[in-house]
């Protein structure tokens, strides 16, 4: 492995401290010490499955309403995603984030879109 491999590691791994950091200073208010680990790993991780799909969300979205009434639905769902999962809520972080005044229930209804080997 080249040393500009290694750097570049090092970099990427860095920037994603980070912005586990980040989102732990924002928690610092509601959560107590002892709870970040309760929140913020899991957030990390759907939050990362969020910027993952984004690219596809439109094509998930129409792929569902297409196959929706089918009883098999998620190859369908696997290759308008291009991943191995999907989400077909209609919510996004950043729509979830727009609608502050129903973000649990919008939330909860994201959470639940996730295919089921999430």
């Amino acid at each position: 492995m080249s040393l500009n491999t290694i750097s570049n590691i090092s970099v990427n791994i860095q920037e994603k401290a980070t912005v586990i950091w980040n989102v732990a200073d924002m928690l610092r208010g509601p959560f107590k010490l002892h709870e970040y680990g309760l929140v913020i790993l899991p957030m990390t991780v759907v939050k990362r499955f969020n910027d993952c799909l984004m690219p596809t969300h439109n094509e998930v979205q129409k792929a569902y309403q297409d196959v929706k009434h089918l009883a098999v639905t998620d190859g369908f769902l696997i290759d308008a995603s291009g991943y191995k999962f999907y989400n077909i809520s209609k919510f996004t972080f950043d729509s979830l984030l727009a609608d502050p005044e129903n973000i649990e229930a919008n939330f909860r209804d994201y959470l639940a879109g996730f295919s089921s080997n999430i």
